[in-house]
């Protein structure tokens, strides 16, 4: 094998190992080679180190989590495109929600609101109650992350993250963050609607009942199921719009806060 040929080996093998990054969809023509274009990797996430206030680990976990699946854009310089998820990233993005502090904090607040008002009765009361609800809490949001963060985003190539506006008025900025259940981006940057929020909804409200046999069964209670993830997932978004005034107000960290 003489040397040009191992020469090419190398390229074809370096290439395939590349970043999928977001591009223009337009078309050259056929005898025009454009440039490469680059793409850039978000900074690493804030954590509880990064906040010396009250509450820290408390404070930081929480922003933390929030930030996982926030892009802000001015972390980015103009003309170089944001990185895209391959399906190996999202996948991880899948895990570290899941695992996250703050979820198994979740899981044990709604287990114990759930302990209070009876909720499921088949799981009665006591240390065992709590335990199965825990149990069936988390396996419930597991399997709804597994469908909003890895499943539907690599079938419909979607991108799983919330994108800020981060200027404007509020109003423009509070119907953006609203919007998202509607409009999502796609991979290559393209805006598209948000298959994920609504099939990876359906999906977790179709398998809730699987976790807790006792919920009351019907389509009316699964639609109130339906709305009420639709409005937190939408809630969520709004916190993650506004949330760099309110980190920056109440000195906490977030992605992006030594850059501005």
């Amino acid at each position: 094998m003489n040397r040009r040929l191992r020469n090419w080996i190398g390229v074809i093998l370096l290439s395939g190992g590349a970043l999928v990054c977001a591009q223009d969809t337009q078309t050259a023509a056929p005898a025009e080679v454009g440039p490469v274009s680059s793409c850039v990797q978000p900074p690493p996430l804030v954590g509880w180190q990064d906040y010396n206030g009250p509450f820290a680990k408390v404070v930081g976990t929480f922003g933390r989590k929030l930030e996982r699946k926030a892009v802000h854009p001015l972390q980015y310089k103009p003309g170089v495109m944001l990185c895209s998820l391959e399906p190996g990233a999202k996948f991880l993005l899948f895990l570290q929600d899941s695992i996250d502090p703050a979820s198994m904090l979740g899981a044990g607040f709604n287990a114990g609101l759930d302990q209070a008002s009876n909720k499921d009765p088949t799981f009665e009361q006591g240390g065992s109650g709590y335990a199965r609800r825990f149990g069936a809490n988390f396996a419930a949001q597991t399997t709804s992350r597994f469908f909003g963060d890895f499943l539907y985003p690599t079938i419909f190539s979607e991108d799983p993250r919330y994108y800020r506006m981060a200027h404007g008025s509020r109003r423009t900025r509070l119907l953006h963050a609203i919007s998202h259940t509607i409009v999502a981006r796609r991979d290559n940057g393209n805006s598209m609607f948000n298959f994920t929020e609504w099939l990876g909804t359906a999906s977790s409200v179709a398998l809730n009942n699987v976790y807790h046999p006792g919920n009351q069964p019907g389509a009316a209670a699964a639609a109130r199921n339906g709305a009420f993830s639709l409005l937190q997932d939408m809630g969520f978004d709004v916190l993650r719009e506004f949330w760099p005034e309110v980190a920056r107000k109440f000195k906490m960290p977030f992605r992006g806060v030594r850059e501005e």
